[in-house]
């Protein structure tokens, strides 16, 4: 496994294996590597015949400095977590802006909510950066995980639509055992705040069946998940039942007639959480 932290250096890797007829597949990440980082790329080596694993603390897609500055950042612990994984090259650049960067990719329509309203932003940055990744590293397909779910669907459109040539793959989430979603983020929550946590994947799933049972009221899905959230002190940003096509959330009178999402983002001692489950009538 290669650590390559040098632009240059990454497109003549992938320069190399290109002539060499080997696909080549992409995890993008910012590091602070876990389980579900690791099933990423055994799931891009599913569809590759070599993995590179990016990490970078992107800037850009946050909204909150102190956030930026507190994100873990250990390359050589990520390293060791990748070894005897299907990862060949390891992709760690200082910096992947100019002094004077003035150029951005956006898809407006699928960031204009749930994350997207709350963090100003944050999906230009992905976007940018994804963009200025899949240009260096040249990838074949590149692999994202459904946690992120808006994260995903942005990307899929921005290849989409730019043409770009490569394939997205969808990651299933990878859960804790007990059902909370793997996260960088879930290391800084305390042990209380850690229990408390678990009302999101409890919530949501719940929610999952009594739309299973027949609910399809939107506002019968939502107020139980804003229940449990107050009961076990979370913060909500939001819960939504968003049109899967669109990613635009439903009224609490409306009813789910199409396939949707239940996404939910709330702060838990101050460690903003993301989850979602899909549901298809």
């Amino acid at each position: 496994m290669e650590l390559i932290t040098d632009k240059a250096a990454m497109r003549a890797w992938s320069r190399a294996r290109h002539l060499q007829h080997k696909r080549i597949g992409f995890v993008p990440t910012m590091g602070a590597l876990h389980a579900g980082h690791l099933a990423l790329v055994e799931l891009a080596a599913q569809h590759a015949d070599e993995v590179v694993v990016s990490i970078y603390v992107n800037p850009t897609q946050f909204d909150r400095r102190d956030d930026f500055e507190r994100y873990p950042r250990a390359v050589a612990d990520d390293q060791s977590a990748l070894a005897g994984t299907p990862c060949r090259a390891v992709f760690a650049p200082s910096d992947l802006y100019n002094h004077d960067h003035m150029t951005w990719v956006e898809v407006p329509a699928l960031a204009a909510h749930l994350c997207g309203a709350y963090r100003p932003g944050h999906f230009r940055g992905v976007a940018t950066i994804v963009t200025k990744f899949f240009s260096i590293v040249t990838p074949d397909v590149a692999v994202f995980g459904d946690k992120d779910y808006q994260q995903r669907r942005v990307i899929e459109r921005m290849v989409s639509d730019l043409d770009l040539p490569l394939t997205i793959v969808a990651g299933p989430t990878t859960r804790e055992p007990d059902g909370l979603a793997m996260s960088s983020r879930n290391a800084r929550l305390t042990a209380e705040w850690r229990a408390a946590a678990v009302s999101i994947p409890d919530a949501l799933f719940a929610a999952r069946d009594r739309f299973l049972g027949g609910e399809r009221r939107v506002g019968a899905l939502r107020k139980p998940m804003l229940d449990a959230f107050a009961k076990t002190g979370g913060i909500v940003d939001y819960v939504a039942v968003a049109d899967d096509a669109t990613l635009t959330p439903m009224g609490d009178d409306q009813r789910v007639d199409r396939p949707a999402v239940i996404a939910v983002a709330v702060f838990f001692g101050g460690v903003r959480l993301i989850d979602n489950v899909r549901l298809d009538p």
